[in-house]
């Protein structure tokens, strides 16, 4: 099943329309997978496809998205919601975590996920059923480590 069949199907299992404005904001997130868009992020690209949408129909439809399954919603301590798009192959939500630069906002995606070890850990030890966990970690990207050693670097030489 394509990626905007899988639109249809859910929209269609939870008593929704497929409208052009759905079909533009799911096709954005799907070109867009490897980065976590914010909404306002997600209007540009719209505006910049059909100006006539509203940022108020891209907040709506991003709410029902997130209501259905669709996308997953991050809080990274911006200030912003961004959005993950999920595949019809996501049984779960938790699959990777993030790796987020406090420098210069890069979010990296972890691939593995490590926990599930410390999950089994925890639901023994405390006969408690984790459903989700959202991990993230802070700290600087490569290029951001790089640049400030070549920083300090030149500030050291010119001493």
């Amino acid at each position: 099943m394509g990626e905007a069949d899988y639109l249809v199907k859910l929209l269609c299992e939870n008593g929704y329309k497929i409208t052009i404005q759905r079909s533009l904001i799911y096709e954005i997130l799907a070109e867009n997978k490897e980065k976590h868009l914010s909404t306002e992020e997600i209007y540009e690209l719209v505006k910049n496809r059909n100006p006539k949408m509203g940022i108020a129909t891209t907040y709506r439809t991003l709410q029902l998205f997130e209501e259905i399954g669709l996308v997953y919603r991050h809080e990274f301590g911006d200030g912003l919601s961004r959005y993950e798009i999920l595949s019809e192959n996501s049984n779960e939500i938790h699959q990777h975590h993030h790796l987020l630069c406090k420098k210069c906002g890069k979010i990296i995606e972890v691939k593995e996920d490590l926990m599930n070890s410390l999950e089994e850990i925890i639901e023994k030890q405390y006969n408690f059923e984790i459903l989700n966990h959202v991990v993230k970690f802070t700290g600087l990207c490569s290029q951001c480590r790089n640049k400030e050693n070549e920083d300090g670097n030149r500030k050291e030489t010119q001493a």
